[in-house]
């Protein structure tokens, strides 16, 4: 049953279009800033220059910082898309009625909320990974070489965080029926952890919002710091515990409607 429920939900996001358009988002975001910096002299220069011949110093870019201002996008931006995408997931089904019929045949509760979650995660990372190959791509051509296996662990360990938001929304989809709400709770709980991050500073150092921290160093040094691995850890352990709390209370709205 969980496989046809996973297959269900590929496909519903294939028929929506959304295997189209979530790539091509992701891959302008990943995309935008390297190529807007690298040519930004160039379009200064053939729009006139500035007003009074003023110059504008601009700093030299490393292949680093060309692709954590891909990263950065993400942190913005792709947040939003994400929370944009899941955010009626299951409430918007839970509003229209539409999960009754499908909770009316021998479906388990925690499977369903597992196949939504998986479903997301392979279109979010999908996309993730096309726009930050493409990044590289870019980012070789025009400030320098960055290793596949920089880019890989690039991916891995900033992949977490936005593991970290789709698990956030899929909770906040089974505590309420409202996409709007699930959207403000989803934002307000990733703005809200960012905030206190940088408020206690080193008192949360292992807080899954360091994780883009850890990888800009990890990118400069090329080593993997203990702070990195216990940020990773934390982050696990959290989206496990929110994907439990998901599906804990997915099974108890629906087993008191049933009693």
């Amino acid at each position: 049953m969980m496989k046809v429920l996973f297959k269900k939900e590929v496909l519903e996001n294939w028929r929506n279009k959304k295997w189209i358009w979530v790539p091509l988002v992701f891959i302008l975001l990943a995309i935008m800033d390297p190529i807007t910096n690298y040519y930004l002299p160039d379009i200064l220069e053939s729009v006139g220059g500035l007003e009074g011949g003023a110059v504008i110093e601009l700093p030299t870019f490393s292949p680093a910082d060309a692709i954590m201002m891909s990263v950065s996008q993400y942190s913005t931006l792709g947040v939003l898309v994400i929370v944009l995408l899941s955010m009626g997931i299951i409430s918007g089904e839970r509003k229209s009625g539409v999960i009754e019929l499908v909770l009316v045949k021998p479906v388990s509760y925690t499977k369903f909320v597992l196949a939504k979650w998986l479903s997301l995660l392979l279109l979010v990372f999908a996309a993730f990974i096309i726009g930050m190959m493409a990044s590289w791509y870019y980012t070789n051509i025009l400030y320098g070489e960055i290793t596949f296996s920089m880019l890989l662990a690039v991916i891995f360990y900033y992949g977490l965080w936005l593991l970290f938001v789709c698990t956030v929304s899929i909770f906040f989809n089974t505590v309420t029926q409202s996409p709007g709400i699930v959207a403000f709770a989803t934002i307000g709980t990733t703005a809200g952890i960012s905030l206190v991050t940088s408020l206690l500073g080193t008192r949360l150092a292992w807080s899954p919002t360091n994780l883009s921290v850890y990888i800009q160093e990890l990118l400069v040094t090329g080593d993997v710091s203990s702070e990195l691995m216990y940020t990773t850890i934390i982050s696990i352990v959290l989206i496990a515990l929110i994907l439990l709390a998901a599906i804990y209370r997915f099974n108890q709205t629906f087993i008191r409607r049933s009693q």
